[in-house]
């Protein structure tokens, strides 16, 4: 059985977090990160509102991710050996790939792909004071949160909602524990219905 789990959200809600918990405790599993997938700082816009424009899907290659994860579904055996993941006998039938990303439910050919969707969410000032506390590649120019970043996750949310895509919503606030243990239920509960 192959299972692919989505675990989107905004900046700093705790997506990476999240995935490296559930990485260490699913068997067979595989992580593709979004942010592998940015385009060169060349490449990414400067928009009207004069920020590089990184928080928009046009800043990464998507079809490059897309064509990952069919690497993954056609042979997850040979993908996770290719990056490192050791296979459970004990669990052989079963593979699990995590995608993580800001903008997972936004690329329409993913969309459909997921077995389950993850969306982390968390106020706009602890986000805020989360983004502050990040060390960037690029370092986050004045103002780019309130005038980019924000306004982006709130577009990307709106329009994942009125596309209908179907998510479990997660309260970023709670404990990294209290997160990985929702998520693992509940992910063995659809492995369970499944088989």
């Amino acid at each position: 059985m192959k299972v692919i789990i989505g675990i989107g959200g905004m900046t700093n809600g705790g997506k990476t977090t999240l995935t490296n918990s559930l990485l260490k405790s699913l068997p067979n599993c595989c992580v593709i990160h979004q942010d592998d997938f940015f385009k060169p700082q060349d490449q990414i816009a400067v928009g009207e509102d004069g920020f590089k424009q990184w928080d928009v899907l046009e800043s990464l290659d998507m079809g490059t991710m897309l064509s990952t994860v069919q690497a993954w579904a056609k042979d997850p055996c040979k993908f996770a050996r290719a990056h490192g993941v050791s296979v459970h006998p004990d669990a052989s039938d079963t593979h699990v790939l995590i995608l993580e990303g800001f903008l997972l439910y936004s690329y329409q050919p993913l969309v459909d792909l997921y077995s389950r969707r993850y969306f982390l969410t968390v106020p706009y000032e602890e986000c805020k004071q989360r983004r502050r506390m990040r060390n960037y590649k690029v370092p986050d120019p004045p103002g780019l949160f309130d005038g980019h970043v924000w306004p982006m996750y709130q577009k990307y949310k709106r329009e994942m909602e009125a596309n209908g895509v179907e998510v479990v919503y997660l309260d970023g606030m709670k404990s990294r524990e209290e997160l990985v243990h929702q998520v693992l239920e509940d992910i063995q509960n659809s492995l369970l219905n499944c088989s």
